[in-house]
């Protein structure tokens, strides 16, 4: 067994590795850069190593500052975790070079399944179902617009080295082909170091399933069963489930029969997954689900496929690495109940989901479920890093009970004041198409602002508020606010979030209500929670109202970036919605558009200019 790892990752996963590495007696190596100083992996490991500046190119993504630091430190093995350099064959086979145990398949296999179009080549050799579409060499622009029309639209682009839902652009009409490419190519080479990509029909129902797999030294390979995530945002998940909703035995056993194919295909060692993509407009049938890609690493949604199996997958990955075989054959592994999992983002999603930065004043995270992590109370969320904050993971015996678990862990958690998905996740669960199992990839998409808005919590919980803060009961007296000849005045006012609401006191408040409370700022303010969404409510105050908020025509820079593209100059007329300015921000692309019909009366940004945070970028006047 190994007895030394260093972890080349940061974060929740880094984490994650070492609770487990801890649980078998092996001894733990974090790595980190400026900006995770004094993160919760670094303190949580036996020892750790600096290995540069806070920009991942600079540290993170440096495979030989990670082997000297292994080397340095005595560690026998470097598990990769996800993300970074977790798919990157050179440095899996540099860390072998190095006479380490690397934590992972083998390069070659990395190398097969790494370029979505060889990979799917592969596939279809081996028997594994795939999508139609191009997958060929020649990437010039008017040909690939050819491929595009003779697939038939609704096309998806893809980066042929992709993932995490960059690099990827759905394009419904020829018109828009172009600029979608280029926007993909640009974001793909910024991303991965290669603008290549591959274009494949676009399923109009899709659910995105994917099988775990897991391969020893030995020659044996086994699935641990399906996960659905068809919950996406962007091409980016943000709730999975295990099992699938709507899998009958016969479609899974195909489904998973396929994905132990497509392991056997390239020799395959360790934990992978093999993503496809089903048509589900008539239900999960095995001739309507074909192959996507294989990521040769853990996923990030690896825990609800141990809460239904009983497997802690990173110890296989450990005793597999030490070259035992597999602990447990096909026939003993079974299902268990159903888990379900919640990204939860530092983002807002009010402003289409740009990322939200800064210290974590306040983190209420759940105590009765599972809960991965790599932050805590005062911890920064760094515009350096993914702002994944944590994952809450639930596990019951049937889905009903997972989905009210869920969200009720997401009704009580708490972060200030950086904004978060929160809200927006505990309205997702209980959309009615998921809760019945109807789900497909665009559901987020055509539930729009319905989901996006944080509503104000009802009188019944303002209510509750008041009473809190004022110390009286939930009402007033039955006298209080009387005029003669008049109803009482039962209206109160409180401040949330800086803004004065008004609402109808409501008696029910007296008994049991549904937000959460935290004393705030002394005293004077609480933080409430409700169904996800944080605030800070306050007494109302007419002598001290917060500053008026910037201008409605003003554009400002929702985070520290890169603006990658100007579309506008100053004096020009512009239309509600029309395109400004594209920043670049923690390896997306994020469109500025015009919030009225106006004018250009100010612009301060030119391509290629690093902006900080709620700098003015435009100012837009309205048309007269």
């Amino acid at each position: 067994m190994i007895k030394s790892l260093l972890i080349a990752n940061r974060g929740e996963i880094a984490c994650r590795i070492i609770r487990t590495a801890r649980a078998m007696g092996v001894r733990t190596v974090a790595v980190y850069s400026d900006a995770d100083a004094n993160a919760l992996h670094v303190r949580m490991a036996d020892e750790a190593v600096h290995i540069g500046p806070s920009p991942a190119r600079e540290s993170y993504l440096i495979g030989e500052k990670i082997i000297a630091a292994a080397k340095a430190t005595g560690a026998e093995a470097i598990h990769p975790g996800y993300g970074f350099l977790s798919e990157n064959a050179e440095f899996a086979q540099a860390v072998l070079d190095a006479g380490l145990v690397w934590v992972g398949p083998k390069p070659s296999s990395i190398t097969a399944m790494g370029l979505k179009d060889a990979a799917k080549k592969l596939m279809a050799d081996a028997g594994v179902p795939v999508t139609p579409g191009y997958m060929g060499e020649n990437q010039d622009p008017a040909f690939l617009a050819e491929q595009a029309a003779s697939i038939g639209y609704p096309v998806l682009i893809k980066a042929v080295a992709g993932g995490g839902g960059k690099g990827m652009r759905k394009v419904d009409a020829a018109a828009d082909f172009a600029d979608a490419l280029a926007s993909c190519q640009r974001e793909a080479a910024a991303s991965f170091g290669n603008d290549h990509v591959l274009i494949e029909k676009y399923i109009l129902s899709p659910r995105h399933i994917e099988v775990q797999i897991f391969g020893d030294t030995h020659g044996n390979i086994v699935h641990l069963f399906e996960r659905d995530c068809s919950l996406q945002r962007r091409h980016q998940k943000v709730i999975e489930e295990a099992p699938a909703p709507g899998m009958d035995e016969e479609t899974r056993e195909a489904l998973c029969a396929a994905a132990v194919r497509a392991g056997q295909a390239v020799d395959y060692v360790g934990a992978g997954t093999i993503e496809f993509i089903a048509d589900g407009s008539e239900g999960l049938r095995a001739d309507r689900i074909w192959f996507m890609e294989m990521n040769t690493r853990l996923q990030v949604e690896h825990p609800v496929t141990e809460a239904i199996t009983g497997v802690d997958l990173v110890e296989w990955q450990l005793r597999v690495a030490s070259g035992e075989p597999l602990p447990l054959r096909q026939e003993d592994l079974t299902i268990n109940g159903w888990a379900m999992e919640a990204r939860l983002y530092a983002e807002d999603p009010a402003t289409g989901f740009l990322p939200s930065t800064g210290k974590l004043d306040v983190l209420l995270l759940p105590m009765s479920s599972r809960v991965d992590t790599g932050i805590e109370e005062g911890s920064e969320v760094s515009p350096f890093y993914d702002p994944m904050i944590a994952k809450v993971i639930v596990h019951a015996g049937q889905r009903e009970e997972a989905i009210d678990d869920l969200r009720y862990e997401l009704s009580k958690l708490g972060v200030w004041p950086v904004k978060t998905n929160a809200g927006f996740l505990h309205r997702l669960l209980g959309d009615t198409d998921f809760e019945r199992g109807d789900v497909d990839t665009g559901l987020i998409e055509r539930r729009g602002e319905a989901l996006m808005a944080n509503p104000l919590p009802p009188a019944t919980e303002l209510t509750a508020a008041a009473a809190q803060l004022e110390d009286e009961p939930a009402v007033p007296h039955a006298l209080a606010g009387f005029r003669l000849n008049r109803a009482p005045d039962t209206r109160r006012a409180l401040r949330v979030n800086g803004q004065r609401v008004e609402y109808e006191a409501d008696a029910r408040a007296d008994g049991y209500f549904a937000s959460h409370f935290e004393p705030f700022d002394g005293g004077a303010a609480l933080l409430m929670v409700h169904e996800g969404t944080t605030m800070i409510v306050a007494p109302d105050r007419t002598d001290g109202a917060a500053g008026g908020a910037a201008g409605d025509g003003d554009i400002l820079s929702p985070m520290p970036g890169k603006v990658i593209a100007v579309e506008v100059a100053a004096g020009d007329t512009v239309a509600k919605g029309q395109k400004l300015l594209t920043l670049e921000a923690m390896k997306m692309e994020h469109s500025l558009t015009a919030p009225f019909d106006g004018v250009v009366a100010e612009l301060n940004a030119e391509a290629g200019a690093q902006v900080q945070v709620e700098a003015l970028l435009v100012r837009i006047e309205a048309a007269e």
